[in-house]
């Protein structure tokens, strides 16, 4: 009985991936990662960040710019600039301003001074949340360990469940990754269709990089890895 239980357990290390302790700062030495918006299969705009390191604070800035058009006429589009501030691995402050379909959203989050919870206010929820939530943007891998998510646009909070799918090896602009594929969704099986969590994630752990992401919403979107330095 010893025997078959200690057999569980190393089949469980073999097959479960862990990913390699996790941080913000894992990212001081990155000056930008650019990735692609594709709308079934075509480039329609692009979600770009840039690292700034100093004095042990992390900021990272994004900009995402996309449009949608059909027949011509522009039916969807967003124009997006956030700003993420992380102090010795802990995020302290994250803002942003949203066109979405030209209605403004916005989020302003800050560390509470006893640092045990974050503040929100944002254009779809106003409250605090467990510094456990994630800013829901796709730089960092942190948010494959995450319990929830906070919106980048809105800042309303979800809960999720990630499940590892399997390595893979994928193919963008004749560069081969060898990734590892990962799949969120929303916790709460009650959310409304159109709120749930439902990502694909292919995250190469080597370069400590998120590779791609893709969902189904009205047709198939991928974020797509550019390049980085």
């Amino acid at each position: 009985m010893e025997r078959y239980i200690k057999f569980i357990v190393v089949v469980i290390i073999i097959f479960s991936p862990i990913l390699a302790n996790a941080h913000p700062e894992d990212y001081k030495n990155f000056r930008k990662i650019d990735m692609n918006v594709y709308k079934d299969g075509k480039i329609i705009g692009f979600s770009n960040y840039i690292f700034n390191y100093d004095n042990k604070i992390l900021e990272v800035i994004n900009e995402t710019k996309f449009v949608v058009n059909v027949l011509g006429l522009k039916v969807f589009s967003i124009q997006s600039k956030g700003q993420e501030k992380y102090f010795k691995n802990k995020l302290i402050s994250y803002k942003s301003k949203t066109m979405q379909n030209e209605k403004e959203k916005y989020v302003n989050l800050k560390l509470s001074k006893n640092k045990n919870v974050f503040e929100i206010e944002g254009s779809s929820y106003k409250g605090i949340s467990d510094t456990s939530s994630i800013i829901g943007n796709w730089w960092n891998h942190d948010i494959l360990e995450a319990k929830s998510q906070i919106s980048p646009l809105s800042g309303s909070i979800k809960q999720q469940i990630v499940s590892y799918i399997g390595e893979e090896i994928i193919k963008i602009n004749k560069t081969k990754y060898i990734t590892k594929h990962y799949k969120i969704i929303s916790k709460n099986s009650n959310t409304p269709e159109n709120k749930k969590l439902n990502f694909d994630i292919w995250y190469d752990e080597e370069k400590n990089l998120i590779i791609k992401v893709s969902y189904e919403k009205l047709g198939n979107w991928e974020y797509k890895l550019k390049n980085y330095e």
